[in-house]
């Protein structure tokens, strides 16, 4: 309790993305590369033993951390702290670990492989989002609600489509994701400024065994493309590109729970809140939607390190520098973990949306009049009226109706109003009939029906074994 812990993991994120970025993944990877390594440098002729590979294999995940520390703190050297811990462990290997390789074989490699493992652990949260979202439009496809625009009442929507709104955010998201991963690269064996001059000798010039070390180690780490190019490090643009697609997602989750926040006060739709949640300390019957705010405080967190990756990857000094290595510990697995919870948190959220169609309807009925005036002047001048002499008494009475609800607080009496006007000449039992708050939501069910069907069905379908998924949340 006496030092500092971090609340993403303390509070917010999943133990599987935890683990992703933990000490133990993270090291045991080291040396899942440094065994892929001699295995495939023996294969090629170099002078390595099979027991010296067993004694590698059979110590794996034998990790003094303890004794690492120590060398580390000796040597001022990650790296190389660990190959020694290594070969302590597996003496009669201890020659071999890392051979012909830079520290940037373990550490820029590991990176990549976090980084992609990461963003299929987030792949599978976002796809059961977009499962909520899609089974809540259909559900809402066809029930009228007020659309806003500037917050000020407009034409009306459904609360169906307008579920779509945020959909159609998170298929850019899933596609941009998609992308990432189909092109992300390995940085593979490159050696020290990506010149591969350590394995020249190693290999007594021929280059084709270089190149195999490199493709066949990027392939046994699940990695059908390799940098063809490096310096030491891999381009650090893919940090960049990766925070940003992360910035994204957040960007799409900030938006929901804005929408939904300001829904939650009209009393239209709320986030769940459970039988012994406290909404305030002092006020008992506070309903606050405090989901929704967590998603903004981290999505804000999250869009923050935007910046600070682009800016590691614009000021890399030719074959590198390290003035990126403790700026990528911190923003690169934080902004995992942030989103990592955001979307716990948006599944919970999907699973126990409430909806009130009562207070919808209500506040419809409160603007729909304004609504319709449209319609009733364009019927005054079929019935032969003069468009400009009903648009002013339209106007006047419009006015009058606005007066009553803003200045006096009572219900809106413009209908009434219109229908008690002796010189209007549209048929007045007809006007009830058009007021059916369906006749004035467009194309919105079919509209709501096609783009699940043509846009979010299919990814649905292409990652139907991803579904399902528990939300819990920690606090």
């Amino acid at each position: 309790m006496n030092s500092y812990k971090n609340p993403l993991e303390e509070r917010y994120s999943s133990e599987e993305m935890l683990f992703n970025f933990s000490h133990n993944n993270k090291f045991r990877t080291w040396r899942k590369l440094w065994i892929a390594l001699a295995e495939i440098e023996k294969d090629l002729g170099l002078e390595i033993t099979e027991e010296q590979i067993a004694e590698l294999k059979a110590n794996a995940e034998n990790i003094d951390y303890d004794k690492a520390a120590e060398y580390e703190k000796k040597f001022r050297h990650d790296v190389m702290a660990h190959v020694h811990t290594y070969g302590d462990v597996a003496p009669s290997a201890k020659g071999i670990i890392h051979l012909g390789a830079t520290s940037a074989f373990v550490g820029d490699n590991t990176d990549l492989i976090q980084i992609r493992d990461g963003l299929l652990i987030l792949k599978k949260k976002l796809v059961n989002v977009m499962k909520g979202l899609a089974d809540f439009a259909i559900q809402y496809k066809d029930l009228p609600t007020l659309g806003f625009t500037h917050f000020q009442p407009a034409q009306l929507t459904t609360v169906g489509k307008r579920a779509t709104l945020w959909l159609q955010s998170l298929v850019l998201d899933i596609e941009e994701l998609d992308f990432f991963l189909e092109t992300l690269r390995f940085r593979g064996v490159k050696g020290t400024t990506g010149t591969a001059a350590s394995f020249l000798e190693l290999f007594n010039g021929d280059y084709s065994k270089v190149k195999h070390l490199d493709k066949e180690l990027s392939k046994r780490f699940g990695f059908e493309k390799v940098f063809g190019v490096s310096g030491q490090t891999y381009d650090r643009k893919i940090d960049a590109k990766v925070v940003a697609l992360l910035g994204n997602i957040a960007q799409s989750a900030h938006k929901f729970t804005n929408d939904l926040r300001l829904l939650q006060n009209l009393k239209e739709i709320e986030e769940p809140f459970e039988k012994n949640q406290i909404g305030s300390s002092a006020m008992a019957y506070k309903r606050n939607p405090m989901r929704s705010e967590r998603i903004g405080a981290l999505a804000k967190y999250v869009m923050s390190l935007t910046t600070s990756s682009a800016m590691v990857a614009s000021t890399q000094w030719f074959e590198r520098t390290l003035d990126d290595s403790a700026n990528k510990r911190l923003t690169i697995p934080q902004a995992f973990l942030a989103v990592d919870a955001i979307l716990l948190i948006w599944n919970n959220i999907m699973n126990g949306i409430v909806v009130y169609p009562n207070r919808i309807n209500k506040h419809i009925e409160e603007e729909l009049p304004f609504m319709a005036t449209e319609y009733i002047i364009m019927e005054e001048v079929k019935a032969g009226g003069d468009r400009q002499e009903i648009h002013e008494v339209i106007r006047v009475h419009s006015m009058e109706a606005s007066k009553k609800v803003k200045v006096e607080g009572k219900e809106n009496d413009l209908i009434e109003r219109i229908l008690n006007d002796d010189s209007l000449k549209l048929d007045k039992s007809k006007l009830k009939e058009v007021l059916d708050p369906k006749n004035f939501i467009g194309f919105a069910p079919i509209q709501t029906e096609e783009f699940i069907k043509n846009e979010v069905q299919p990814i649905l379908d292409d990652n139907k074994d991803l579904i399902g998924l528990e939300a819990d949340l920690k606090v």
